[in-house]
């Protein structure tokens, strides 16, 4: 194998062991993706990213993000945890913006310093696409949940950028608890082409100061919950601007998660109207946790 360094961060964390934990791996030599594959169901994150760098500043830096089963185009966690181990370790006192290379397009990164909240690195999300509704009453069962703990004043929806995901919004924080992704009951849905990612939200939260609350469920060898989900967090942004959940067509949230996996998780999320498109960007901590050498 070729030398390639692996950096444990977690993301979206306000301290350490919190928020999102992604293994970033930095390769002087491109591994197979097989070798990668491997790499990633040993690592056992929801996902792990690999990095080419580049030394050629107007470009960008190559990234491919494996979950343990598969890999995906666009996920938000591994690309602020890896532009951190790239602003950090490979082109350390670059404090401009960190560019990715991913399967969805050029990705750009920015890290932003300010009173407590400390560096906050930001990621521009990628044009989003509004899919397909659902109807409450065939999601439900799969969520564990009747139809009226969905809020009816809005729709239960598919958007994608690269994956795609479910965006369902509930009328509590105890239905939101409660709730649970169900395979086999949501196997209808799935048929008629429904991703199995599930992104779940509230109004309630569990700590005063945050605006929205979720959860968010996906497939990878079974039903897996991310503690924290960046791409979850863009595709809400759109959904919210679309649907006009709140009242201001310009957003600055505060989006709590990964309280019921026991790791408590904050997104920050930016999204407004602009040029007749949407602009959403999507912020949260990293911290790094461990650094060694693939063997």
């Amino acid at each position: 194998m070729a030398v390639a360094f692996l950096t444990i961060v977690d993301v979206f964390a306000e301290r350490a062991y919190a928020g999102n934990p992604l293994a970033v791996v930095v390769m002087d030599e491109a591994l197979s993706e097989e070798a990668m594959q491997r790499v990633a169901s040993e690592m056992n994150f929801s996902e792990t990213a690999f990095v080419r760098p580049t030394s050629d500043p107007d470009e960008g830096h190559h990234v491919r993000i494996f979950t343990p089963a598969r890999e995906i185009a666009f996920a938000g966690h591994p690309i602020l945890g890896a532009a951190w181990v790239v602003r950090h370790h490979v082109a350390a006192g670059n404090a401009g913006t960190v560019r990715l290379d991913l399967a969805v397009g050029q990705v750009q990164v920015s890290f932003e310093r300010s009173g407590e909240a400390g560096e906050v690195a930001w990621f521009l999300a990628p044009p989003i696409t509004l899919g397909p509704t659902c109807a409450r009453e065939r999601i439900a069962p799969a969520l564990g949940l009747a139809p009226d703990e969905i809020d009816h004043r809005f729709p239960v929806q598919e958007l994608a950028a690269g994956t795609a995901a479910m965006i369902v919004p509930l009328r509590t924080l105890e239905s939101l608890r409660r709730c649970r992704l169900d395979l086999a009951a949501y196997a209808p849905l799935a048929s008629d082409g429904f991703p199995p990612l599930v992104y779940l939200f509230c109004a309630e939260t569990h700590e005063r100061g945050n605006d929205l609350c979720a959860r968010f469920f996906f497939e990878a060898h079974g039903v897996r919950e991310d503690p924290a989900t960046g791409n979850g967090a863009a595709f809400l942004g759109a959904y919210l601007l679309e649907h006009g959940y709140f009242p201001s067509a310009e957003l600055r949230l505060r989006i709590e998660q990964g309280h019921e996996v026991g790791r408590p998780s904050l997104v920050r999320l930016r999204a407004r109207t602009a040029g007749g498109g949407r602009e959403i960007h999507v912020g949260g901590k990293v911290i790094p946790i461990v650094r060694g050498e693939l063997l």
